[in-house]
């Protein structure tokens, strides 16, 4: 592997070469000038000015200067941009020096340039089908404590928060913590860890004072992006230091846990520095630094939940022997106490009858059928929640001609938060790491790139806790420690005494517990802490620890063309990818103590687009294939219309294919996640290891019916097939138009059809093949291909309306899964409405701006591999008010999100949330 990407950086670094030599035979042409506002004659900072086609490019300065250079030496054009402004084109004959530029102010409703849609320059009006996107100044107004937060106001996304800084995004259904079906990339990097299969987009990310765009595309998009974008994709750019130069700083003082309600008031940091700077229009580099601190939400839902059939019970730890609470964990461990007591008559610790009165009485009959779990712990006694998030990112920039720039970049984060995923894990010193090498032109990128993940102290707090019980009281005997009483023996004699002195089943229970835990480690004390800190030091697996040792790494090389220039008649594009997932858990994660596991992955597409009727309709067509070295190839074909009826006013058709190759996870994890409970692939190799395919387990459902009826006719054992890649057709309808310049309509509607939709598969795999095997059994957890049909479909609305200074907007979606309910999971995990309202205005008084929006969703069901059940319905109101001082390129902010302060998840079996409230100031010289 080391030896291919050097050969890569090799042939890039010649091509510079090539690139550079070609450059000496120009003559450079100098053009300088000055933009003003006009109407107010007043100098605009930060105005980009770029040659058309090219990427030559500068930006005003404060005074609003600009100067640039171009080995250009035919007439060409500039484009002149400003947000807020009317964009200008203006044809260069020559050298200009002295050049005034008057800007028009306008509201840009519709106006705005994405690329995501169609990997080529369009305006969102124009585009094939639904995107959203946020720039820079929107950024800047956004009112949460950050811009990922407002990434939940947009058109049809879902967002599941685990923790105060780990949040997934997510649109069109079958929502997750890890949102495995949806793409994420951070200046064309793939921004998902790759062992742990989630994206850290806020945890290791853009920098808010770094964000040039963030465009959002719901949908399957895998024909120009690959697997994984089954559900959408979400591309975040950031700023070129060729653009946006000079210092800029921030700094936000917040609080939460205001009410005290699960934890003391606590404060929230966060601090921000970016600093750019260009040499000659030639090298520039710019560098990063962010840092935020807080106390975390704490996961504390108590609720009785039964895990066999996925539903809520009554009882608690004082009215319910086998109480499993969502988010206590060590309590998942739990026997029969009948089936306790006949092995203990058995071994001759209880006697095989008890004489009364009447006659002797079988010992057996004391006990009741009933099940017993262990006594648990509380989140907050195992999870650390001092949120810290550290992210460093540098990049160095290099112009080698006026068509080609070279770049070099690494972003780097370490932080420590709460990730729900089979279990709630603690991220403790978390880290990850993406370096590129890229060389773009105004027509191709080559890039190649490394995603380096180590998992830091990561631990499982429900293993954690298990272990904490086993470390001072084993359940059952062990042999290695014969003089350490087992806690499930201990409960059993200690029941049986209380039963022959008269007392109830309840006191007995009571009585039992009470004896069995009588040197149980309480939270906070020495002991527990001493166990803590072994445990979490200790590696999951035979070290009978908790914590990962995850050091996975992703190594990708990919490549673009665009023809058109070429071609002339139409757009073309080509462009292919070649992948390599290096597996390294050491057996905490993947089967991979004993064996290294690389997977390997390629892909190639093309795409062509062409204008006709007079440029009134725009057709689009293309077609992308993948190969992962486990499953076979995928062809992922793509084909829009866009019909233009009147200026501004646009129809769109589109049918689009999506896949995902199952996640490195879904192909090789190997994870003991419970006492005989274990998460693994649903690879073959995986199958066989514990002879799923011979000894066949019995299905939850199944298992179920059976625990109602009492009959082992309904037991059915699962027969695995053939594991493929997950693939979708998606159709979908839209009109988007700007109205009298000042109500921008988006409309959709989308109909998704799965196929081979990868759903979780619980078994229990029976000690001896039979049904009376079953309660000596293992757990096992995997991933099949669902048989079923698995549809969904929905819509959105989106209303923008701009009156004066002000802007009022809202939207509406609809989501609906269509199928696939049986007894294979699907978690579709979306509420089928919800709403987001905004009214802002950039300036309501002089230099002082407000922001306010409400968010509504309704109640649904989640399930996930970590619990199931129901999520309330809720709202969220998130406000701002900033005043500016651009005197000193200086903006104060107050806000908060969830300001009402009415706790609300977004997904079962994770922490409410309340309000956070802060201040913050900013600091930039092209602040807008």
């Amino acid at each position: 592997m080391k030896q291919f990407y050097s050969k890569l950086w090799t042939a890039v670094l010649l091509l510079m070469i090539v690139f550079q030599f070609s450059a000496f035979a120009q003559n450079a042409v100098t053009i300088s000038g000055n933009v003003k506002d006009k109407l107010t004659n007043e100098p605009l900072p930060g105005v980009s000015i770029n040659v058309k086609g090219k990427v030559t490019g500068t930006t005003t300065d404060i005074k609003g200067n600009f100067s640039l250079k171009t080995n250009t030496t035919s007439a060409f054009t500039i484009t002149v941009a400003y947000i807020g402004y009317k964009p200008q084109e203006i044809v260069i004959s020559g050298s200009q020096i002295g050049l005034s530029i008057a800007m028009e102010a306008e509201a840009i409703l519709g106006q705005e340039v994405v690329v995501a849609a169609s990997r080529v320059e369009e305006k969102i009006l124009e585009s094939p089908v639904s995107i959203e996107k946020m720039g820079a100044a929107a950024v800047q107004a956004t009112a949460g404590p950050s811009f990922y937060d407002a990434l939940a106001n947009m058109k049809g996304v879902e967002m599941s928060a685990q923790s105060l800084t780990f949040k997934s995004i997510n649109t069109r259904g079958f929502n997750a913590n890890g949102n495995e079906r949806f793409n994420q990339f951070i200046d064309g990097m793939d921004n998902q860890a790759p062992g742990l299969n989630f994206s850290v987009g806020n945890i290791v990310g853009v920098s808010e004072l770094d964000v040039q765009s963030v465009e959002l595309l719901p949908g399957a998009s895998s024909a120009l992006y690959g697997s994984g974008g089954t559900n959408g994709t979400l591309l975040m750019t950031s700023k070129s230091p060729f653009t946006s130069q000079g210092l800029s700083y921030s700094a936000k003082l917040g609080m939460n846990h205001t009410d005290g309600y699960e934890n003391d008031r606590s404060p929230l940091y966060e601090m921000n520095v970016r600093y750019a700077k260009a040499f000659n229009n030639k090298l520039a580099f710019k560098i990063n630094a962010s840092l935020l601190q807080a106390t975390d939400w704490k996961a504390q839902d108590n609720r009785n939940i039964d895990r066999l059939t996925e539903t809520m019970k009554s009882g608690d730890r004082n009215s319910d022997p086998n109480y499993d609470g969502v988010n206590v964990y060590g309590d998942e461990i739990n026997a029969n106490l009948k089936d306790v007591a006949k092995g203990m008559i058995a071994a001759n610790v209880l006697p095989a009858t008890i004489s009364t009165p009447g006659g002797p009485v079988p010992t057996i009959n004391f006990f009741p059928n009933q099940s017993v779990s262990r006594t648990g712990y509380q989140e907050s006694d195992l999870v650390d929640f001092d949120t810290k998030s550290y992210k460093f990112s540098g990049a160095l920039h290099y112009r080698l001609n006026s068509s080609v720039e070279a770049i070099a970049q690494a972003n780097w984060g370490t932080g420590t938060s709460v990730y729900t995923g089979s279990d709630r894990y603690s991220l403790r010193n978390f880290s990850l790491g993406q370096y590129k090498l890229e060389l773009k032109g105004s027509n191709f990128y080559l890039r190649g790139y490394t995603t380096q993940e180590r998992s830091g102290e990561a631990y499982n707090a429900t293993a954690l806790a298990s272990i904490i019980n086993e470390s001072w009281s084993p359940s059952a005997p062990d042999p290695e420690r014969p003089s350490v009483a087992p806690w499930f023996p201990t409960y059993t004699g200690a029941f049986f005494q209380a039963k022959l002195a008269g007392k109830s089943d309840e006191d007995a229970f009571n009585i039992a517990r009470a004896t069995a835990d009588k040197n149980r480690p309480a939270p906070g004390s020495e002991t527990f802490n001493t166990l803590k800190d072994q445990i979490t030091a200790r590696t999951i697996g035979p070290a009978f620890g908790a914590k990962f040792n995850d050091k996975t790494n992703l190594y990708q090389t990919e490549g673009m063309y665009n023809f058109t220039e070429q071609v002339k008649f139409a757009e073309l594009l080509t462009g292919a990818s070649y992948k390599v997932y290096d597996l390294n858990s050491d057996g905490t994660i993947f089967d991979d103590a004993a064996q290294s596991i690389d997977i390997k992955e390629y892909g190639a597409f093309a795409q062509m687009g062409k204008k006709v009727l007079n440029d009134k309709l725009k057709l689009t067509a293309g077609i992308r294939y993948d190969k992962n070295e486990n499953f076979k190839g995928s062809f992922t074909p793509r084909v829009s219309a866009v019909y233009t009826v009147a200026n501004d006013h646009n129809f769109r058709v589109s049918y689009q294919t999506g896949f995902r190759n199952p996640t490195t996870q879904n192909q090789f994890i190997d994870l003991l996640i419970r006492a005989n409970t274990r998460l693994i692939g649903g690879l073959p190799v995986i199958l066989d290891k514990y002879n799923l395919r011979t000894n066949k387990g019995y299905t939850q459902a199944s298992l179920i019916e059976f625990q109602k009826t009492g009959d082992p006719a309904v037991l059915q054992k699962y027969t695995f097939t053939e594991f493929s890649p997950e693939s979708v057709k998606a159709y979908e309808i839209g009109y988007k138009g700007l109205i009298n310049r000042k109500l921008l309509v988006d409309f959709y509607y989308y109909y998704n059809s799965y196929k081979n939709f990868i759903s979780t598969l619980n078994l229990v795999q029976s000690s001896d093949g039979t049904p009376a095997g079953i309660a000596t059994g293992k757990t096992f957890s995997t991933v099949v291909n669902n048989p079923a049909k698995v549809n969904s479909q929905g819509w959105a609305l989106g209303l923008d309306y701009m009156i004066s200074k002000y802007s009022i907007g809202g939207n509406v979606s609809f989501n609906e899964l269509k199928g696939g309910q049986d007894a294979l999971e699907t978690s579709y995990n979306t509420p089928k409405v919800r709403y987001n309202l905004n009214f802002g205005s950039k300036e309501v008084f002089k230099n002082t701006g407000f922001n306010i929006s409400y968010r509504w969703q309704d109640a649904f069901n989640w399930s996930s591999s970590f619990a199931t059940g129901d999520v309330p319905a809720f709202g969220s109101v998130d406000a701002m008010v900033s005043y500016k001082v651009p005197s000193m390129k200086t903006m104060f902010k107050m806000g908060g999100s969830n300001i009402m302060n009415k706790y609300y998840r977004t997904s079962f079996g994770n922490p409410q949330m309340g309000g956070v409230y802060y201040v913050s100031i900013l600091f930039d010289q092209f602040l807008k």
